[in-house]
């Protein structure tokens, strides 16, 4: 199948959606959810204009200007990636830091037809970090985000698969790209592509699923393990990838079996050393069959999957002097709320966040609930005291009056 566009209608996003129907897609959120999310490829013509989000003049900051370091940028030609050695150096006097980006070295390279990738722009462009927690939010599972910025008639990687799910975003310029069905469906995190090369390239010979090309504001989704290649056109190709590493069944399993191994720590018979001379797990393995089932049963791997949660992400940027300055100036009319993305969870009398648990006395509970609500309050209605010593924590930040 060959074609520009996946034949999907819908009424329209819905008023209050979020970033996912509003500027990725054109089929609304149930739809999407139904059909297409983890199983097919989506490709949305003029979906958003993505030029609030990123730029050309963003790229040339965050290379020449703002200090960044490997791994903060990749750069590839002809299906490999250059040695880091290659595109870095000090800094000069009082940043000698070798590994900082050269920008002389890096346009050379670009100028030579090379690809440059920056990575993490979720931690060092603001628009991009804003966007991609709110599109983590919306669907339950983090965000990373990356920008590709291609010379004319160049590709960066050849065919190859992701184990994390992405939304390609056009943001100038154009790129062919041609799609092929997975040759290895929903691949974990450890089975990259590289463990089916042959089978990747022979499938890359045949019909494509999607052969088009991306146009500023165009989107694409590809589920994980879904084959790609990409080639600019006729001129400078920039666009951002946002990897969305799901949450797998797998991964469940996983720390199902860790919260059942925590069981069985606890089990005498199960640390009973084996009998001496053992040659083989023998009748032995039926007992530990038999535990490790019951072991199971008994596992509640909720707390693991919210930690889990709460370490693939990062809160919303704090400022060390506004935060000083809001509990020096705290008074009853002091204005606060609850800091951006801590995954803040109140199980009983704790509360786990992302920077740290807190416990609390009962008579604190009402008004730690109430904060949980994200909404901005005065300090007066939960407590001063109370809110100083969530401002030193790094929960609760201030709000301009």
């Amino acid at each position: 199948m060959s074609t520009t566009r996946t034949d999907f209608q819908d009424t329209g996003a819905l008023e209050g959606a979020g970033v996912l129907e509003t500027r990725l897609i054109d089929i609304g959120r149930e739809r999407f959810a139904g059909d297409i999310w983890g199983r097919t490829a989506l490709l949305t013509r003029c979906a958003s204009d993505f030029s609030d989000l990123f730029s050309a003049q963003a790229v040339d900051e965050l290379i020449s200007r703002r200090g960044l370091r490997t791994p903060f940028l990749r750069v590839a030609k002809g299906g490999s990636t250059f040695p880091d050695s290659s595109f870095t150096s000090s800094a000069g006097v009082g940043a000698t830091i070798s590994d900082q980006l050269d920008d002389t070295a890096l346009w050379r390279k670009f100028a030579d037809g090379a690809t440059l990738v920056l990575q993490a722009l979720h931690r060092t462009w603001e628009p991009v970090s804003d966007f991609s927690a709110k599109l983590s939010t919306e669907l339950g599972h983090p965000v990373q985000a990356n920008a590709y910025i291609t010379p004319p008639q160049n590709r960066g990687f050849d065919d190859h698969y992701d184990v994390h799910d992405v939304f390609v975003l056009q943001i100038e310029g154009t790129k062919r790209w041609i799609i092929h069905e997975p040759v290895h469906p929903d691949p974990l995190r450890s089975q990259p592509w590289t463990d089916h090369r042959s089978a990747v390239a022979e499938a890359a010979k045949g019909e494509a699923y999607i052969d088009t090309v991306l146009e500023p504001g165009d989107a694409l989704y590809l589920p994980r393990g879904w084959l790609h290649a990409a080639q600019a056109q006729g001129e400078v190709s920039i666009h951002l990838t946002l990897g969305v590493h799901s949450w797998t069944r797998y991964a469940l399993a996983e720390q199902l079996a860790q919260a059942a191994l925590a069981v069985l720590g606890d089990d005498p018979e199960m640390r009973r050393t084996l009998p001496l001379g053992v040659d083989g797990p023998g009748a032995e393995i039926d007992t530990v069959r038999a535990r490790l089932a019951v072991a199971l049963a008994e596992a509640d791997s909720t707390p693991l999957f919210h930690r889990a949660w709460r370490e693939q992400g990062r809160p919303a940027p704090l400022g060390p002097l506004a935060q000083l300055a809001a509990v020096d100036g705290l008074s009853p009319e002091s204005r606060v709320r609850l800091r951006g993305a801590l995954e803040a969870r109140l199980e009983g009398s704790r509360l786990t966040t992302r920077v740290g648990w807190f416990d609390f006395p009962e008579a604190d509970l009402p008004s730690v609930t109430r904060l949980l609500d994200g909404e901005v309050h005065a300090a007066h209605d939960l407590g001063v005291e109370l809110v100083e010593e969530l401002l030193r924590a790094g929960v609760l930040v201030p709000v301009e009056q």
